[in-house]
């Protein structure tokens, strides 16, 4: 299942989407975490140092290497400088696995130990002095959507994106690409804000989106939050020591969070197992084809040089059977 967590900028969603990989660690499920967001905050999130974190391979940066795997034998690319971060899979393409070892994840995938469990996290990488006034960070994330494009995650498989604060992945078609997205909001105008515009771009493509409230205090807390958003306000999660001791450096045991935030926790899961269900690969596969045909109309031929629309594959459709390429 891959799952996103999206929010203003300091609603806590990286906080949030920390505790969600611990509790899906703490059950033994195999999980990817991904941190998508600039500014590179799910590392220190998950435990480790300003060095450690630092020190994480960034995909940004592995872009030629990663697109070079990616692109297999599928004749439809011509060579790996013409994929753009839309590039759809096709017959020939290489598909990646959660629980697999391959060349992407050993460049860019990292092991973080987390008690008894261990996670394996991605990262973006951060905008640098190097890029300013020449890169947008849209080609940072590029990565990141490149490599969903081609992920097939089955049931009790976990991919987590940490996304961009904001409305900000809605530049791309990246928003498409989870079987659920939680919208961490604060009980403020403000902190529902985002949530209006998520649901505003998110309509006509069928997201799965519910609200985290963040930050509550009381029924006053909650009673707002439900008169904003009704039934899409999922949970409510409110002050956690357990995540204080975690912002200071010093997380305690994750079995020892407060009974009130593993029942949210729980509740999110919960969430998250129903919607497999609801999967349906053609249409992930169809959004994932207009996004890439946009992209390559408004700047990626121009780009490349290149027809980008020969690139799909009009018989290819991605599922978890999918079958693997050499």
């Amino acid at each position: 299942m891959k799952i996103a967590f999206v929010g203003k900028g300091g609603s806590g969603k990286t906080t949030l989407s920390s505790l969600f990989i611990r509790h899906l660690a703490a059950t033994g499920a195999p999980v990817l975490a991904v941190d998508a967001d600039i500014n590179q905050h799910l590392g220190p999130a998950l435990g480790l140092d300003e060095a450690d974190a630092a020190a994480l391979p960034a995909m940004g940066a592995r872009l030629p290497l990663i697109k070079d795997y990616l692109r297999g034998s599928n004749p439809r690319i011509a060579s790996a400088d013409t994929m753009i971060k839309t590039t759809p899979p096709g017959e020939g393409s290489r598909i990646l696995r959660v629980r697999e070892d391959n060349p992407v994840y050993d460049a860019c995938a990292r092991p973080v130990e987390l008690d008894d469990a261990a996670v394996r996290l991605m990262v973006t990488g951060p905008f640098t002095e190097a890029d300013l006034g020449v890169a947008c960070y849209h080609s940072k994330t590029g990565a990141v959507e490149l490599f969903l494009n081609h992920l097939v995650d089955g049931r009790d498989e976990y991919a987590v994106v940490d996304m961009t604060a904001g409305s900000d992945s809605f530049a791309s078609g990246m928003f498409t690409r989870f079987d659920m997205t939680f919208l961490v909001a604060e009980p403020t105008r403000k902190g529902v804000s985002v949530y209006r515009q998520y649901k505003e771009y998110a309509r006509d493509f069928g997201v799965d989106l519910k609200v985290v409230g963040n930050k509550v205090q009381g029924q006053d807390d909650i009673d707002f939050l439900r008169e904003q958003v009704g039934d899409d306000l999922l949970v409510t999660v409110g002050h956690s020591d357990w995540v204080r001791a975690m912002e200071k450096g010093r997380p305690p045991r994750f079995e020892l969070l407060e009974d009130a935030n593993r029942l949210s926790l729980q509740a999110l899961q919960s969430a998250v197992d129903t919607s497999y269900d609801r999967r349906d690969w053609d249409r992930y596969t169809r959004q994932m084809v207009h996004f890439h045909l946009k992209n390559a109309q408004s700047w990626g031929n121009e780009r490349t040089g290149a027809d980008l629309a020969g690139q799909v594959d009009p018989t290819f459709v991605l599922r978890e059977s999918q079958p693997q390429s050499a």
